[in-house]
């Protein structure tokens, strides 16, 4: 038996396959230098991506495209629409979950960067532990020069807020995606094991895990075990949203493990406000319930 959508679902249902942006252009054509500033911020080194002949890397796709501050031209007016609705029925909140990327054609210093956009989905009404909302996918296709050079998948839930109550058990942390790349990480950690991918071919050390060596490309790994002796290389302090399960203010570090990597993860120990970089700190296995553990940092006393 077909079930019947409620009306609230139909009408967002409508708005999927029209435009969410039209002949949008990227505010800069591919370039060197936001290319090394990318590089630096991920820490990759792979000579493809510096000198003459560089190409971008390819995760880079979605860059390109960014609006900035000031916003960009070609957004449409349905995809505005389509957030005040979901806005009047209650979901004022909104997360990125996750993006899926397909390459097509390299990007090269100089490439004018276009684009368009549809919305490719809207969600049944869904409830999670954020709260009751909507998933909505939207899909944007980037060319480069005229030619096809990618496509860029974006999913948001736009939700209204769950109301905890006084009597309610504390919400879980949300769970982290385990996927074929990642998998051995997350193993690793669940045995309180820090592991570090190393390219079996060139013996470089990568995280977040991949799938190949973005040194050299071998596709061919093992791992190391971390020492878990590290320094804060950089943090942010989360303010807001209060989000559940979490309490802010807290600090969130890019920590600078001894064996030459680097990895985001909660700085515990100190106050929020006596995180600095450089503070050294030391790895620790963090029980957040029968089923989660994550790694965190702990600032060592000097």
């Amino acid at each position: 038996m077909a079930v019947q959508e409620d009306e609230p679902t139909a009408r967002l249902k409508a708005y999927e396959g029209r435009p969410a942006a039209v002949t949008g252009v990227g505010k800069d054509p591919v370039n060197l230098p936001m290319i090394r500033h990318w590089c630096e911020a991920m820490g990759d080194t792979n000579p493809a991506y510096a000198g003459p002949g560089a190409v971008a890397p390819p995760t880079m796709l979605q860059a390109w495209t960014m609006a900035g501050l000031s916003g960009q031209r070609g957004r449409t007016s349905p995809y505005t629409e389509l957030l005040g609705l979901l806005d009047e029925l209650g979901c004022t909140s909104i997360v990125a979950t996750d993006c899926e990327q397909e390459y097509l054609r390299p990007l090269r210093p100089g490439d004018e960067v276009t684009f368009d956009a549809v919305i490719e989905s809207v969600s049944d009404r869904k409830t999670t532990r954020l709260g009751t909302g909507y998933f909505v996918t939207t899909r944007m296709n980037v060319r480069a020069g005229g030619e096809p050079a990618g496509t860029h998948r974006f999913r948001v839930l736009k939700y209204a807020p769950a109301r905890e109550r006084p009597d309610e058990p504390r919400p879980r942390r949300p769970r982290p995606v385990v996927n074929r790349d990642n998998a051995g990480f997350w193993q690793g950690v669940a045995e309180h094991r820090l592991l570090i991918q190393r390219c079996t071919d060139c013996g470089t050390l990568r995280h977040p895990w991949l799938p190949g060596c973005n040194a050299c490309g071998g596709p061919d790994w093992d791992t190391v075990e971390a020492s878990g002796e590290g320094t804060v290389y950089s943090y942010v302090v989360v303010h807001h949203p209060p989000f559940p399960a979490f309490d802010p203010p807290y600090a969130v570090g890019l920590v600078q493990l001894a064996e030459g990597v680097r990895m985001v993860s909660d700085v515990v120990g100190v106050p929020h406000d006596k995180v600095r970089i450089g503070l050294p700190v030391r790895l620790e296995f963090r029980s957040c319930d029968e089923e989660l553990t994550l790694p965190v940092f702990r600032v060592v006393e000097r």
